[in-house]
Parts: C-alpha cells; structure tokens; sequence
C-alpha cells in the first residue's frame, strides 16, 4: 500500500481556498474591506513567486478566526464552501483520488492552508488523512496564532515526516501532485512525483526531470478563479 499525496489549492481545486476565503470575509463585510483584501491579494501574490513570509501571512490570515466564537465561524464557513469552494472541486481530481483508492493507496491531503479552511474540503473528496498548517486554540476559542511547523514549501517536508512517523508508513512507491514551485521539497522526496497543471517554474523543473506533467482541468467548466 501506497501514499497517494495530493496538495490542494490549484492541484484537486480549480482555485486557491486560503485566498479566497480571505475574499469571503471581505464580501461579508467581517473585516475591513479595501485594506483587507489589498493584503490578501499581496500576501497571494508573494506565495506564486515564492517569496511569501508564511508567519507573516499566517498572523493576517488567522486573525479574524480570533475575533469571533467558533459558532459564528463555523456557520460563515458552511456558507463559504458551498459558495466558493464545491463549484471549483475538479471533476478530473475526484476521479484521480479514486482511481487511487481503488488500487489500494491510502489517499492524504497535504497543504499549506489551515485546517479551519481545509478540513471540510478534504471531507468533500472523502479523505481522512489531512496535513495541514493547524490553528492554535485556547480553550472553546482560536487564538489568531498557528501552532506547530506551518506545512509551507520544507515545512511540509518535515510534518510528513512527522505523520509517516505517527503512523509507522514509508514513502515507499509513493505519489505526489501539485501545481507549485514551492512544493518542489515535497516532490523531490517521493517515488512518483507529478506536476499538476503547474506554474512556471515547476513546469520547467518537471521537464528537466523527466516528471509526468497532468492537466485536471481539460474539459473543465467551472468559474475563472
């Protein structure tokens, strides 16, 4: 049995879900609007050319999960799924994590976004292993901070590592698909390492490494995102 990895925004989603849920705030009004969304749009930016601080990001991008009771952010979640996230699940994708299972592999979502974004996502594609940046908690409430190694470019490197070691697994025969450059540490560590509709950069890795490069979104006809 094999790790079937997939990263998740841009790879199974026809979009980028930490970004967008950023968006999300904005269009409900639960943060400041203009200035909001100015930083969100730099911060993304930064993360398509590999120069994103992830602990800087992370204190803007956690920050409002502080400012309101879980109930409240579980409900706008709900919300935000069901508007911005199910209509950009890739068809392809879904067919690509079964077509996993059925030969046996143990599918895993591993991605730089937090939890609170991620978890209901990865339940949308049925599975249960998600790696993920995780949001701190004191008590009934989110802090705004992140807890742990963010699972950002190494960083998501060393929570596999930290996984494989929890469960007693290997990388032996395994899989990994992504769509960015700074997956490149992760994709370099894998038996089978796949570009997904990938950007620039790892487009040009791949080639020069012989790496099987898929598109997801061939037919696709799901909003622009």
């Amino acid at each position: 049995m094999a790790l079937a990895l997939f990263d998740l925004d841009n790879t199974l989603l026809g979009g980028d879900s930490d970004y967008l849920w950023g968006q999300f705030l904005v269009e409900q009004g639960i943060v400041d609007g203009d200035s909001y969304e100015r930083e969100n749009r730099r911060f993304y930016d930064q993360y398509k050319a590999g120069t994103l601080d992830i602990h800087a990001f992370l204190a803007f991008s956690l920050r409002p999960l502080a400012q309101h009771p879980p109930a409240q952010l579980y409900v706008w979640r709900d919300q935000f799924i069901a508007r911005l996230i199910d209509p950009i699940v890739l068809p392809e994708a879904r067919d690509l994590v079964e077509r996993h299972r059925a030969a046996g592999d143990t599918p895993v979502i591993i991605t730089a976004t937090n939890r609170f974004v991620t978890a209901p996502i990865a339940a949308r594609f049925g599975i249960e292993h998600l790696i993920a940046t995780e949001v701190e908690m004191d008590g009934a409430r989110y802090t705004g901070q992140s807890t742990g190694i963010p699972c950002f470019q190494n960083g998501k490197v060393h929570r596999l590592q930290q996984w494989l070691d929890a469960q007693q697994a290997t990388l032996n025969g395994s899989w990994f698909y992504s769509d960015s450059h700074n997956d490149l540490p992760l994709l370099e560590q894998v038996a089978h390492p796949v570009a997904v509709d990938p950007d620039d950069t790892l487009a040009h890795h791949a080639r020069a490494r012989g790496w099987p490069v898929i598109s997801l979104r061939q037919g696709w006809t799901g909003p622009a995102v």
